[in-house]
């Protein structure tokens, strides 16, 4: 039986676990010539190596134990400035020094000396559409007006479906202009562009328990509840919240009982299992600044954002970056030291620090010279089991790969890129989204990849709302905003009418709506907008409009958006039910997860899977970062049982429309071509599947 794969919390305990089995002694590295890394020998205190000895000195160059670059490290222990040599003692192990051995001090930066500042923000639409919304939230939570909270929730809306970024928006008036942008939020919005921060925010953030807002990411608490919890209970933490629920006092209060009591002990187990983890959007755009931030160093030539994000993982625990440097790393890392809003930097060896970015992640950064750049590279992209499986592969064709660079009998190969590095290896080039220690290095053995999925290869944007419900574009906005992003057709899905809350649409708006979308097909050239609905699936598997009606959608798309607390086989049956319908032409976010805020609902996905294949129904990659839904580790299976696969943005505004990048990461990691994924056929070939379907 085949089931949701992913859970954030189960990714985040192993994580743990394989970090806590990596601390081991550290011995210093070799020197060696100027041109090449030193060789990473590490062996862990009492390891036994190859040879039989111990882990206290340097393992055979014969037969060198594979480093494992992927592997999360524990938190740095923190000294006291100061006090804590780059060769000193960590929890008892000895850290290597820098190639000139000056002490840490010379560059380590102690947290508490920015601890009262809160780091600057970017300032691009993403982040400060984030800003308001926080701000919505502390007043919330704060009992504020609720009109001046909606005014902070329209305004994020509103700064995300900007055709430019903020500061654009700022200099030449649109953002005062813009519908939903009042003088107040204009404000906010002007300090964080100018300034990087918000006076407010830092205020609500004093002001409001921090524990508070973490209990908003408890799915079934509300504003409301956290509330009537403080004042009823005195609780202002987690695990106070969590105390009060296992021994009956949460269970008491009025309109809670039992059954929220056992949700919420399940949502903080969730919630500590995720808070390790970004969302992939917001680790990739960290990474990013980073990145732009660090190739500016003196004698610093090129910098490469690897690890997770590299990898596309829809939840990022840590920033990997390699640096390709012609200086001493020494000198680079005192650089990096100096720069604004770095926190927390600490040597590793001669060539790593970890710091605490400027939003708050951990990063790992490498330095390599230019000889080095593939072997770190893939060594700093691949999970732990794929450079395991790697190094094993090295090992069978004589060479040796560890966390410094790639080794045979005769001594360093170079590989000025990972193309070279795989070549030595008589292996085929593996896209960095499939080295996650699956089958890709047999694979690779076995000769070269079939060309992945590209973005450029979609011609349809599917899945995508308008202001008709939830959305912030016209449909014209929207076609016109989808034809310039390279769509040759846009498969409009606003909400159905059993979406109240989100604006659905009843019959008669429909028919207005259509009657909009013939005038702008009418008016535009160069694109096609097609009639369709996202309709939600109800608890007896129904959609939410009569047959009639359903019947004069170009295409439908069926999604859940209520009622997740069925058992097993009552969703599994809801969902069969619904695909068993003519009219629904694609399952929607299958799983129904929200990545790092709800688990996937209990669901068969082998029987789901072989209901689809034999009615022709298609089945969603839901491109929104909060969700990637269907996960990556069952989309294979569900090729293999003949699913059609689409990819929906599920776009609610202008910055929704670059969620399609992240579905096709999705879908590139499941090993997905272009002819498997549907709306890359024409507009033509899209009905024409539609059509099929419902003559079935």
């Amino acid at each position: 039986m085949l089931r949701p794969a992913f859970s954030a919390r189960s990714l985040g305990n192993a994580r743990a676990r394989r970090a806590a089995g990596a601390a081991g002694r550290v011995v210093p590295l070799p020197r060696g010539r100027p041109d090449q890394p030193a060789r990473d020998l590490r062996t862990p205190r009492g390891a036994r190596r190859a040879d039989g000895g111990r882990g206290r000195g340097p393992a055979p160059r014969s037969a060198p134990p594979p480093r494992r670059i992927g592997v999360v490290r524990a938190p740095p222990r923190r000294h006291r400035r100061g006090r804590a040599p780059l060769g000193g003692r960590r929890g008892g192990a000895a850290r290597p020094r820098l190639a000139d051995r000056e002490r840490t001090a010379s560059f380590s930066i102690h947290p508490a000396r920015r601890a009262h500042r809160l780091p600057s923000v970017s300032t691009d639409r993403t982040a400060v559409a984030r800003v308001l919304e926080q701000i919505a939230s502390y007043l919330e939570l704060k009992g504020e007006n609720p009109f001046r909270v909606r005014a902070f929730r329209t305004a994020a809306k509103a700064v995300t479906g900007l055709a430019s970024e903020p500061s654009e928006a700022l200099a030449d008036g649109t953002l005062a202009a813009t519908k939903g942008v009042g003088s107040g939020t204009l404000s906010i919005v002007k300090e964080l562009v100018e300034g990087g921060r918000s006076e407010l925010l830092e205020t609500l953030r004093e002001e409001v328990p921090p524990g508070l807002v973490e209990m908003l990411g408890i799915s079934g608490l509300g504003v409301s509840r956290i509330r009537t919890i403080r004042e009823q209970l005195g609780i202002e933490t987690l695990t106070d919240l969590e105390a009060a629920a296992r021994d009956g006092r949460l269970a008491r209060l009025p309109g809670f009982g039992g059954r929220t009591a056992d949700n919420v002990l399940k949502g903080i187990g969730f919630l500590r299992g995720a808070q390790a983890f970004r969302l992939c959007h917001h680790a990739a755009e960290e990474a990013e600044t980073l990145r732009a931030a660090l190739v500016r160093i003196p004698g610093v030539t090129r910098a490469f954002v690897a690890g997770e994000v590299r990898r596309r993982s829809e939840v990022v625990r840590e920033l990997v970056l390699v640096l390709v440097a012609e200086v001493p790393a020494a000198d680079v890392f005192r650089a990096l030291a100096r720069l604004p809003g770095m926190e927390e930097v600490e040597g590793q060896d001669e060539r790593r620090v970890t710091l605490r970015s400027p939003g708050g992640m951990a990063a790992r950064i490498v330095v390599t010279p230019p000889s080095n750049l593939g072997a770190v590279l893939v060594q700093a992209t691949g999970s732990e089991a794929h450079l395991e499986r790697l190094a094993a592969h090295a090992k069978t064709r004589g060479h040796a790969l560890d966390g410094a660079a790639l080794w045979r009998e005769s001594g360093f190969v170079p590989t000025p890129d990972e193309a070279a590095l795989y070549t030595a290896l008589g292996l085929a080039e593996i896209p960095p989204e499939l080295r996650e220690g699956r089958d890709e290095v047999a694979r690779a053995a076995a000769g070269p990849f079939p060309r992945l999925l590209e973005p450029g290869d979609l011609a349809g944007f599917l899945h995508c709302h308008t202001s008709w419900s939830d959305g912030t574009l016209s449909i014209e906005e929207l076609a016109v905003a989808c034809r310039d992003a390279g769509y040759s057709y846009v498969g409009l899905t606003d909400h159905s009418k059993a979406a109240a809350y989100a604006g659905g649409l009843s019959v008669e708006s429909l028919e207005r709506q259509w009657a909009e979308i013939d005038a702008v097909n009418a008016r535009l050239t160069g694109v096609t907008v097609l009639k369709g609905i996202e309709a939600d699936i109800l608890a007896d598997g129904g959609l939410d409009y009569d047959d009639a009606t359903l019947a004069r959608f170009d295409f439908v798309i069926g999604s859940i958006h209520s009622r997740f607390a069925m058992s097993e086989d009552e969703m599994t049956a809801r969902i069969l039910r619904a695909i068993e319908s003519p009219w629904l032409t694609i399952l929607g976010h299958p799983t129904g997860r929200l990545l790092l805020s709800r688990e996937a609902y209990p669901l068969d996905l082998e029987r789901v899977f072989e209901k689809a294949a034999a009615l022709g129904a298609a089945i969603e990659i839901n491109a929104d970062p909060h969700r990637l839904d269907l996960d990556w580790r069952v989309l294979p299976r569900a090729r293999e049982l003949g699913v059609t696969i689409s990819i929906g943005s599920d776009a609610h505004n202008r910055g929704g429309i670059a969620n399609m990048a992240w579905g096709v990461g999705i879908a590139r990691k499941a090993g997905l071509v272009r002819d498997e994924v549907l709306n890359t056929r024409s507009a033509e070939g899209f009905l024409d599947f539609a059509r099929a379907r419902k003559a079935r």
